[in-house]
């Protein structure tokens, strides 16, 4: 696609871990990632980059060293902490993958997987 038909867009996801460890937090990376890719259909190559961020009670490993897992590993990622709000559910992380594309942000799909469904409910499944 000619780089002047391409924008910078970005789309969102979360899913939830049911256990603070590294083959939970892996899976469910990897599991979201997937999803996100298949709904959105961009490349490997479309990654600009990708920002992480995980509930306090995640601590077992980074989320974005389990997007490594997923071939990722060439592509920018950042981890931070979620902020901490009073009830707020736990064994969420979130991501936001940032894209060069054609598309526009309306045929763009945000995805939420498990009990992150619940954090964005205005959205179509």
């Amino acid at each position: 696609m000619p780089a002047d038909d391409c924008a910078v867009r970005a789309i969102r996801g979360a899913t939830s871990v049911e256990a603070d460890t590294r083959d939970a937090i892996i899976e469910r990376v990897i599991e979201l990632l997937g999803a996100m890719v298949e709904h959105n259909g961009f490349d490997h190559d479309d990654v600009i980059s990708a920002w992480f961020t995980g509930t306090p009670d995640i601590r077992s490993m980074f989320p974005a060293e389990a997007a490594r897992h997923f071939g990722w590993g060439d592509v920018p990622l950042l981890c931070a902490q979620e902020l901490d709000v009073t009830g707020a559910p736990r064994g969420i992380v979130r991501v936001l993958v940032h894209l060069s594309t054609a598309r526009s942000r309306a045929e763009l799909h945000h995805v939420y997987l498990h009990r992150a469904k619940a954090l964005r409910d205005d959205l179509p499944e």
